[in-house]
């Protein structure tokens, strides 16, 4: 489910024509822009970019990499640049973790704006320039899935369409193709060598909506969400790469690490996924304010003490039902009696304290099933705004996006932590981690273990703007053979 302003990123693919093919290439290394970096404060923007995002969540019932800052003072959205076709051509795109697919602007676009964000020189794709780009029909096995059972009205030779809605009304419209996509390969510990594989993607005949504004605009969305049509499922399906995925968000100097791959350092603890959920989900059992545990039972809607809880990359702030939002700020305040709390455009608390926000203020410890903990500290949650401190807790209650139960944690409280995403095993997990630092991933072909880390896009002329940077490592196998 892709969204529109959202804390994604982009991936930078290497676009040298002649890819190596050998086979001793274990993996891919992308390196991803913050969009927002150096803009100016905007905590309108942010609450407008994370309602956007939960309309499209909470409707459907229940939605990486990250890098840059996920602060609500500095809005986070990643993207990257990435080679696709054959000889190949450099594209911008967003990757979000809440979507399902992949799509770029194509030539049939009129109205896609030519530059985008910070003047981005942005580029159609024409499938009849790309000499391995193959057509995706209505009958095939893809275009099945994406629709779940075969395609009423197809007829012979016809293409597979999308549609992609959005939950403010914008969406994208076309049709899905197949062709090769650049990428750096893992070769060794920091190193890299070209690779690339088939891949496919939608190519966006139509955009509404902030999908079409040239000042937010970009050339398209790579989806890493669950279903067999993402990326990370796509990657799976060639058996060369397990359905795993990690990301470390250095939330106090941007950046960070995303990587497809059997992370093996640090260890990460886990809990288990709820099933067939078409997010990342899992349940809370215990919310501890300081060493003041919460009530997660007042609503007659919960499930027992277990709370349903989206994580999610591609939202700025923390979301929070009534019943645990207004008890947690209670517990937070009440060790400094002599706060005045007043209210900022009618929907942040706010504050003025001159002191230390982690000496003065308690960390919140959110408990998940299997002994699973993720611990907010005052800093994470408390950020500056006009003279004063605000809390990045959101009352579920008070907005759009409201959902009597439902937790959302965004990247206010993800930063500062290795996230990892186990899809073999249908669990998450996450550890505090110096996300500046290297993780280890293991070859599952090898059994070689090889260090990743931050890294940056080379600049190419005007195109790429000053921003944060993060690292999007796959460790797989060549993905040549990746779709027959």
């Amino acid at each position: 489910m892709p969204k529109l302003i959202s804390s994604l990123f982009l991936v930078l693919i290497s676009v040298s024509v002649s890819a190596n093919n050998d086979d001793s290439f274990r993996g891919a290394v992308f390196g991803v822009n913050s969009k927002f970096s150096g803009k100016e404060r905007s905590l309108s923007l942010f609450k407008a970019h994370d309602n956007l995002r939960h309309l499209q969540i909470l409707a459907s019932g229940v939605d990486l990499p990250l890098g840059g800052t996920g602060r609500p003072d500095a809005v986070g959205l990643y993207y990257a640049r990435i080679g696709i076709g054959t000889p190949p051509k450099e594209y911008y795109v967003q990757v979000d973790t809440g979507s399902d697919i992949m799509w770029i602007n194509c030539i049939q676009c009129r109205e896609c704006p030519k530059r985008g964000y910070h003047g981005l020189e942005l580029t159609l794709y024409d499938p009849e320039d790309s000499f391995t780009w193959k057509p995706v029909t209505c009958s095939s096995e893809f275009c099945a899935e994406i629709n779940g059972g075969a395609v009423t009205g197809c007829k012979p030779n016809a293409s597979c369409l999308y549609t992609e809605t959005y939950g403010d009304g914008s969406y994208s419209i076309g049709y899905f193709v197949m062709d090769v996509v650049q990428y750096d390969s893992v070769s060794g510990d920091l190193e890299t060598k070209l690779a690339n594989g088939s891949v496919i993607f939608g190519c966006g005949a139509r955009q509404s909506g902030n999908l079409g504004s040239s000042d937010e605009a970009l050339d398209g969305i790579l989806g890493f969400g669950k279903s067999n049509s993402s990326i990370i499922s796509q990657l799976a399906s060639s058996g060369k790469v397990k359905k795993m995925f990690a990301h470390c968000l250095d939330g106090d100097n941007g950046g960070g690490i995303f990587a497809i791959g059997h992370v093996v350092q640090p260890k990460v603890n886990s809990t288990p996924l709820i099933p067939d959920e078409p997010h990342y989900s899992a349940n809370v059992v215990g919310i501890e304010v300081g060493t003041q545990l919460l009530n997660l039972s007042t609503s007659t809607n919960a499930s027992g003490d277990k709370r349903r809880t989206i994580i999610d990359s591609g939202t700025t702030l923390a979301y929070l039902p009534d019943a645990i939002y207004k008890p947690l700020v209670y517990q937070i305040v009440a060790v400094q009696p002599d706060l005045r709390l007043r209210t900022l455009h009618d929907q942040y608390t706010c504050f003025e304290f001159s002191g230390s926000v982690d000496d003065g203020f308690p960390a919140v410890t959110f408990y998940f099933e299997n002994s699973l903990s993720l611990k907010v500290y005052p800093h994470d949650y408390l950020f500056a705004f006009e003279d004063s401190l605000c809390f990045g807790w959101q009352n579920n209650g008070l907005d759009s996006i409201s959902t009597t139960d439902t937790i959302l944690l965004g990247d206010l409280v993800l930063s500062n932590k290795l996230v990892l995403y186990d899809l073999e095993n249908q669990t998450i997990g996450w550890t505090e981690y110096n996300c500046s630092s290297t993780i280890k991933l293991r070859d599952e072909i090898t059994g070689s273990v090889h260090l990743v880390g931050p890294r940056s896009i080379p600049s190419r002329g005007s195109r790429i703007p000053r921003g944060y940077l993060i690292s999007f490592i796959i460790l797989t196998a060549l993905l040549y053979h990746m779709i027959s």
